[in-house]
């Protein structure tokens, strides 16, 4: 009886001993990547502005600002060229994708039209959902030079001009969703 208690605590001591070191290893790995990490998607973020508006000469992201728009917050980058107004670059969302969170940057020119739209995240069908990355298919140019006070951000099938994805209606809806937001959020941004 003496011997198996004995060999017990030596299971529960060596359990606690690997415990001990796995969670250590593990802190250790996440402070070592916690920072590249950030950077990337820091990079990710800068990129992504890059491409949804004109030439900019000023750093958008140190004067990014939020927006609350429906159940959750917006933000919005201005973007400038010798001090003149080029756009705003909107990172906006939508949880209303077919698999969940869609993440989007839209551009919106001084007069309130849509430069481009570029897809930062998204867990999409692969081959139907994915589709609304521009390097996937043609569906978010017809977005581009659109303004959203007189072209309806729904698809067709609901009374909008959107043309949406097909088989993939969903997630067509999901997108014109975050556009909505972000528009709402420029208006808002506009009105302080």
């Amino acid at each position: 009886m003496a011997n198996i208690e004995s060999n017990f605590k030596n299971m529960v001591l060596t359990l606690l001993i690997i415990t001990l070191i796995a969670s250590a290893a593990l802190g250790l790995v996440y402070q070592v990547t916690k920072e590249p990490i950030a950077q990337a998607q820091q990079a990710k973020i800068n990129n992504a502005i890059k491409a949804v508006l004109p030439e900019f000469d000023n750093q958008p992201a140190s004067a990014a600002y939020t927006r609350k728009v429906d159940d959750g917050e917006v933000i919005l980058y201005p973007a400038t060229r010798n001090g003149q107004p080029v756009g705003v670059a909107i990172k906006t969302f939508t949880k209303k994708g077919f698999a969940g969170l869609i993440e989007l940057m839209v551009g919106f020119l001084p007069d309130g039209s849509i430069y481009k739209v570029e897809v930062i995240s998204h867990k999409e069908t692969p081959g139907l959902g994915d589709k609304i990355e521009p390097k996937k298919s043609n569906f978010s140019t017809q977005f581009e030079g659109k303004n959203p006070e007189t072209f309806k951000l729904m698809v067709k099938k609901d009374g909008g001009d959107v043309n949406a994805i097909t088989a993939s209606t969903i997630s067509s809806r999901a997108y014109c969703d975050a556009l909505n937001r972000a528009y709402q959020a420029l208006k808002k941004g506009g009105e302080q």
